[in-house]
């Protein structure tokens, strides 16, 4: 039997990365999906290659109006949510005398706030329906740890982590497993923008951090989207029952915990 079958998850950020390629894990393990992500266009069209086992949903986590809307549709469509991946993330770089409210402010509402007010929509909708679910945040190997030029980011990240703590003991009375996975360096649109800001403030080439990144993951290589589904996997089913408010590092060894 499949892992997943008969649920039902919800992605934010899936229209593309990490989160779509959750999406397509969890569908091969017989779960319906929702594709929720701003880029409702990119979403429509993730959702039409998977099939008919998958949604997309116009969501912008800034904003709780659209994130009760988000999920009432897709109660309304499949019935009920049984897992939640907190994917949607953005990511900023610059020196610390250089760093901006406005884009503090931004990070901190998408990668924060977005997390912490979907997360508790979601849970709502599973303590009002005797729902014991799963609910699953991503963190970084970012959030272990301080770097020169990404204190928003890390700061965010970290954050993440907090919140998965805190929100994994105050959910499992409810049968509600809170977890998170913190990825390490993973290739795809994400970094090439990542690459961007380093090649601006480390006056490098494009794509001379990416090598160089990529060189120093213990394992020797960056991460594909496809290295995350099997933690993703494992954490959305009933083989994580017994596990509470932990962040697991899927990073080719490049934290160790």
């Amino acid at each position: 039997m499949k892992r997943l079958a008969g649920k039902t998850a919800l992605i934010t950020g899936a229209a593309r990365g990490i989160g779509l390629e959750f999406a397509r894990a969890y569908v091969a393990e017989g779960a319906q999906v929702a594709l929720c992500d701003i880029d409702i266009v990119r979403a429509r069209s993730a959702a039409e290659e998977i099939g008919p086992a998958a949604l997309a949903v116009d969501m912008d986590v800034t904003r709780q109006e659209s994130i009760d809307k988000a999920i009432a549709k897709i109660v309304a469509h499949f019935g009920c949510i049984d897992i939640l991946v907190n994917n949607a993330a953005i990511f900023s770089a610059a020196p610390i005398v250089e760093i901006d409210r406005a884009d503090y402010a931004r990070v901190f509402d998408i990668n924060v706030a977005g997390t912490l007010f979907t997360l508790q929509a979601v849970a709502r909708h599973m303590i009002e329906t005797g729902t014991r679910g799963k609910i699953i945040n991503m963190a970084s190997q970012a959030g272990r740890r301080g770097e020169p030029l990404v204190a928003v980011y890390c700061a965010s990240k970290a954050a993440v982590i907090s919140l998965t703590q805190s929100a994994g003991l105050n959910l499992v009375r409810h049968g509600i497993n809170v977890n998170a996975i913190a990825p390490g360096v993973v290739a795809g649109e994400h970094w090439d923008g990542v690459d961007a800001f380093f090649a601006r403030y480390e006056n490098k080439p494009l794509g001379q951090k990416k090598k160089e990144v990529a060189e120093a993951v213990p394992i020797g290589r960056m991460a594909d989207a496809s290295d995350l589904t099997g933690m993703a996997v494992f954490l959305a089913s009933g083989e994580s029952d017994y596990v509470v408010a932990q962040t697991f590092g899927v990073d080719g060894g490049n934290w160790m915990s």
